[in-house]
């Protein structure tokens, strides 16, 4: 019986020269009957902390982490799953392979999303809207995936204030891009980091076994 699922997308240091040593793109998943439930839960969540408003991982602060850490222990009790990709962008070559940033950008995102894709089921996928540009990477992104025999039902950019799931994929991925920055200064950040390598069971900085379906990282090496 198909099933039909929705993928909230977010990325991490993801432009060229921005001086980041890694770029990441990561998701979290969630059946698409399930998506209410959620949604609602988390509002309850942020409710009994009194905040009614988007969370982000560059909003965390010490106020915040009782908030923050009720996310992370909701994530990891719940049937969501998180994928990353990580890149190391010391290893960018576009050049030897004839490709532009947005060439590679497309085939990373082919990267994350076609061993996790299952013909018989559906799949909206999601991209949270970081620039002007959006709109063309998203019809960019669409093609490529179709010319290489990824078919989506659904497609599309959506702000994160719209999706309380979309902000947590935007908390999950945030905490492994600060933690591979080495970024250490806020302690409600690095309590995360340290929460979600708990439940995880894994350190951030190499890949998860690839059988790991739950909390899922594959550090992707380009030479």
């Amino acid at each position: 019986m198909s099933k039909t699922f929705n993928f909230y997308c977010d990325e991490s240091c993801h432009l060229e020269n921005d001086h980041q040593p890694y770029m990441l793109i990561g998701y979290v998943s969630c059946a698409v009957n399930q998506i209410k439930l959620h949604s609602k839960n988390i509002k309850q969540l942020k409710a009994k902390h009194h905040v009614f408003y988007e969370t982000k991982w560059s909003g965390l602060s010490k106020s915040a982490y009782p908030l923050y850490n009720d996310l992370i222990d909701y994530f990891f009790a719940t049937d969501l799953q998180y994928r990353a990709i990580v890149i190391d962008k010391s290893q960018l070559k576009h050049a030897d392979y004839n490709q532009n940033h947005d060439d590679f950008y497309y085939k990373m995102y082919f990267q994350l999303l076609s061993k996790k894709l299952i013909p018989e089921h559906n799949y909206n996928i999601y991209l949270d809207i970081k620039d002007t540009r959006s709109a063309k990477k998203v019809n960019g992104l669409k093609s490529f995936l179709n010319n290489n025999f990824i078919s989506v039902r659904n497609l599309q950019n959506i702000r994160s204030h719209e999706s309380e799931l979309m902000q947590l994929t935007d908390i999950i991925t945030g905490a492994i891009s600060y933690h591979l920055r080495g970024l250490n200064t806020v302690i409600a950040k690095n309590r995360i980091i340290e929460k979600i390598q708990q439940h995880s069971k894994h350190p951030l900085h190499h890949s998860t076994p690839k059988d790991h379906q739950k909390f899922n990282l594959f550090f992707i090496d380009l030479k």
